[in-house]
């Protein structure tokens, strides 16, 4: 059975780093695409960033470009998200998610993924 478990997440100052892990089992990161996403109460869940399959594509949202960089282990079937510059406005819960995809394409589209994690609190405050 496929499963994601997010972990990583905390208090953090406001100009902080955090890096998130993504441990995947049941599954491979061979054939999957990984997208991070989160989501705040009362907000729709938006996606922050993907990485690829194949290639190591990456995809950001303009919010993160610059400050959040995804990456991907395959041999330890892990993807990361590093934050840097933690802002307020970053305060989520972040989820990781699966889409079996072979492609070097990946989507930041909630509706692409199959698989999804319990997601970890991230709260940027001072």
């Amino acid at each position: 059975q496929a499963q994601l478990v997010e972990s990583g997440g905390g208090l953090v100052q406001p100009g902080g780093s955090l890096r998130l892990s993504c441990a995947a089992s049941g599954l491979s990161l061979d054939y999957h695409a990984i997208g991070w996403f989160r989501q705040v109460p009362g907000k729709e869940r938006e996606g922050v960033s993907c990485i690829s399959s194949r290639g190591g594509t990456t995809n950001y949202a303009d919010s993160v470009k610059g400050r959040f960089t995804i990456s991907r282990d395959n041999a330890k079937n892990t993807v990361y998200l590093q934050m840097n510059s933690l802002k307020p406005e970053d305060t989520a819960v972040y989820y990781c998610a699966a889409d079996y995809r072979l492609s070097t394409r990946c989507s930041t589209t909630m509706g692409a993924y199959d698989y999804w994690g319990q997601g970890t609190q991230v709260t940027v405050s001072s």
